[in-house]
């Protein structure tokens, strides 16, 4: 027994030695597996040093939505100065509008929208349905990058604060003379048109309109309140018009659906949808929401700050 011992120990010893290094051979595998994971793994971009943009959704947009705040019988831009010239109009935004508004009345003016740093004014034609009048539940204006090319959204400039842009014929004779889209929401399978539609109970008739967004570079209104702007050519801003600002879009959701012939316009039937728009967002908002939102594409809430 006395010889048998030291063979004991040395076969402990081996058993020992064995396991300790299966267990040093775990462990350096896990230390490698979880290495490779934290390579691996999406970037925190709540720390305060993460890259700005990375999970960014490629999308060049930022949105105001500006609920109603009053109608009236006033334009202006079509007729300043001219209280009751116009049909009725719908407001959206600065809460002051009127005939007489001018651009410190805006700047100074509440607003219904959501960013409140958004004291622009927008309105278009009041909706009626058997004539009495009906407002959107729903009202966003959205600052796009689109519609041209990706160059082109790269060097847009903002929106300059004063800028009056009108959009849409607000005298269209037929479908053919007008740029409103009509459609349903929720209901897809209704074609949109340039007039009315006919929206399934359930849903609401919506309102689609464009806004041009290559400007002269000089005016920030002119005679007939259209030729200072321009839509774009082949993607491209128009030598004439050559640079190139967010496209305003304008969506307006209606509590209303059924047969069209319910419904008309102030200025008429669907086609002649148009809207206006005057421009008070503060300059440095601007410049940081193109800056930031519009130029790299990316999707930006109503803050300006990357979804």
């Amino acid at each position: 027994m006395d010889r048998a011992s030291p063979r004991s120990g040395i076969r402990r010893r081996l058993r020992l030695a064995t396991a300790l290094g299966a267990l040093l051979v775990l462990l350096g595998t896990y230390g490698i597996s979880t290495t490779a994971q934290a390579d691996t793994a999406p970037a925190d971009t709540s720390r305060a040093d993460a890259a700005p943009g990375v999970n960014a959704i490629r999308v060049a947009e930022f949105p105001a939505d500006c609920s109603y705040s009053h109608r009236l019988p006033d334009d202006p831009i079509i007729f300043p100065g001219l209280p009751g010239a116009s049909h009725m109009h719908s407001f959206f935004g600065a809460t002051v509008t009127n005939a007489f508004t001018t651009l410190p009345d805006l700047i100074n003016s509440p607003t219904t929208c959501n960013p409140q740093v958004d004291v622009s004014s927008y309105w278009v034609p009041t909706l009626y349905r058997n004539n009495v009048a009906v407002e959107p539940v729903i009202s966003t204006f959205y600052y796009l990058g689109e519609g041209v090319r990706s160059d082109v959204v790269a060097r847009t400039e903002p929106i300059p604060q004063g800028l009056r842009i009108v959009a849409g014929n607000a005298r269209a004779t037929g479908p053919n003379d007008s740029i409103a889209r009509w459609s349903c929401l929720h209901a897809g399978q209704v074609p949109p048109s340039k007039d009315f539609v006919n929206c399934p109970a359930g849903t609401m008739l919506e309102s689609y309109l464009d806004f041009p967004q290559c400007w002269n570079g000089r005016d920030l209104d002119s005679p007939d309140h259209k030729s200072h702007m321009a839509y774009p050519v082949n993607q491209a801003c128009p030598a004439t018009h050559p640079v190139p600002v967010p496209k305003l879009r304008q969506v307006l959701r209606y509590p209303v659906s059924g047969d069209p012939a319910q419904f008309r316009l102030a200025s008429g039937p669907g086609y002649t949808m148009h809207g206006d728009f005057f421009n008070a967002w503060p300059v440095a908002e601007m410049a940081r929401r193109v800056n930031d939102c519009i130029r790299p594409v990316i999707k930006c809430g109503h803050d300006g700050r990357p979804l």
